[in-house]
């Protein structure tokens, strides 16, 4: 079954090409990886970062370890995320941005077009900010990272990583639009996962190694924590709560129209991987400030991910994120004023503003749901690993992007055999394949 369902992908033209095209786009994107920028060693960037780990080790995960190897796209896309955070909360507290953003297709490609710029003005900072931090930086045994440090050193740095940033966000723009799935996170989800064989490695290295503290016991332990968080982050990704909406019959001439029941789905987790992603990137910047203004430092070091201060502030930031961007992408109000335009009700609920409050009322109390159920996820893996001991490299973020991206990739796989009188992935009679939201706000 599963072999049809691939062949299938295969022969359709279209979806050929856009597969073929993504994978592409994510192959050039690797490749980047390892084109380092210009006067820095590698060699002692690595022992740093395998030396200090913690945020840095976190910034690398998220940039597919082009940190650790200093390359071109070090910045990753986070410059385009930190924009992108910035934009969607001016959108509230702007009424221009609010309006722009209600105009349709052209309010959207504008508000994309002042991303892009923000993403570059972000990148050149952080640019700056990495550039002097390099300088300052020395592997365990004394040999310094930058090789020749000074002003031409630093605009070098800011020129490459900007232009890196704005390279790795048109990739992620054409994979969105001549691609399958969304491209930023796409690109996210490769760097995770292109780091899952060193993972690996490291482990059964750890296993073999006498006094590494991995016995058979913590390694099923292990496993077992990894199995159960991605059966929960798929069994959850797919949980929507159903309101049910009645149509009142209306009459056009001698022909009968309406009076069918259906039902309005709500997902649990309406924002996706957003919230993890937005928090992350909004926990880097004090790194970033600490290495322009040092007297910022002390403040950074208590930021360091796996202490209970950066805990703290990653779950609060997840549940304001999780609020924030479902109010940002779902509409109670333009819901009931679509669900009244069309004869649909809710029994029991007045059409118009009571369908409104009564819609948000539910979306609120399952979008607190879903914001601790990111929150378990992101930290508990990592708390309980560290707790036991486990030497690894993934916590429950990367589990959450990876599962939620491939459920999103998938689902859109399927959308376009189904569309072409093909089997899904689970067959005729098998349940479709729910995707999480679309992270429209991460989009071209």
């Amino acid at each position: 079954m599963l072999t049809n369902s691939l062949a299938n992908i295969f022969r359709v033209p279209e979806l050929r090409k856009r597969l073929l095209f993504t994978v592409g786009m994510l192959a050039v994107y690797r490749l980047g990886v390892f084109v380092s920028t210009p006067g820095v060693d590698r060699v002692a960037m690595r022992k740093v970062v395998a030396s200090q780990g913690g945020l840095l080790g976190l910034f690398n995960l998220f940039s597919g370890g082009a940190l650790e190897q200093l390359s071109i796209f070090a910045l990753g896309i986070m410059p385009y995320v930190s924009a992108s955070i910035i934009l969607q909360l001016l959108t509230v507290v702007v009424p221009a941005l609010e309006k722009m953003q209600k105009e349709g297709e052209v309010g959207r490609k504008r508000i994309t077009q002042y991303t892009r710029y923000g993403t570059v003005i972000l990148a050149g900072i952080q640019g700056i900010g990495i550039a002097t931090y390099l300088e300052s930086l020395r592997d365990p045994s004394g040999l310094a990272v930058v090789t020749t440090p000074g002003w031409s050193f630093r605009i070098m740095t800011v020129i490459t990583l900007s232009a890196g940033t704005a390279f790795i966000m048109w990739m992620g723009e054409q994979i969105t639009e001549r691609g399958i799935g969304n491209g930023i996170s796409l690109i996210i989800f490769a760097g995770i996962v292109a780091r899952m064989p060193d993972a690996i490695f490291q482990l059964y290295a750890a296993y073999k190694a006498p006094g590494a503290g991995m016995d058979e016991l913590r390694l099923v332990i292990l496993v077992a924590v990894m199995v159960a968080v991605i059966a929960f982050i798929t069994f959850v990704e797919r949980a929507q709560r159903r309101i049910p909406v009645q149509y009142a019959k209306r009459v056009v001439g001698r022909r009968t129209y309406g009076g069918q029941s259906t039902h309005l789905p709500l997902k649990v987790n309406t924002s996706g991987v957003i919230p993890p992603i937005f928090a992350s990137s909004v926990l880097l910047f004090p790194a970033t400030l600490a290495s322009w203004f040092p007297f910022l430092q002390r403040v950074s070091d208590l930021m360091q991910p796996g202490g209970w201060v950066y805990n703290t502030f990653y779950v609060v930031l997840i549940i304001f994120f999780a609020y924030f961007y479902t109010a940002v992408t779902f509409n109670p109000v333009d819901v009931a004023d679509n669900l009244k335009k069309y004869g649909g009700y809710i029994p029991g609920i007045r059409p118009g503003k009571k369908t409104a409050e009564y819609i948000d009322y539910v979306l609120s109390r399952i979008t607190f749901g879903g914001a601790l159920y990111l929150s378990a996820v992101s930290i508990l893996p990592t708390v309980l690993i560290n707790q036991f001991g486990v030497p690894f490299y993934f916590g429950g973020t990367a589990l959450l992007i990876v599962v939620g991206v491939a459920l999103d990739t998938v689902q859109q796989i399927e959308g376009h055999l189904i569309t072409r009188h093909y089997e899904g992935f689970t067959g005729p009679r098998g349940p479709r394949i729910r995707g999480r939201a679309t992270a429209t706000g991460m989009n071209a």
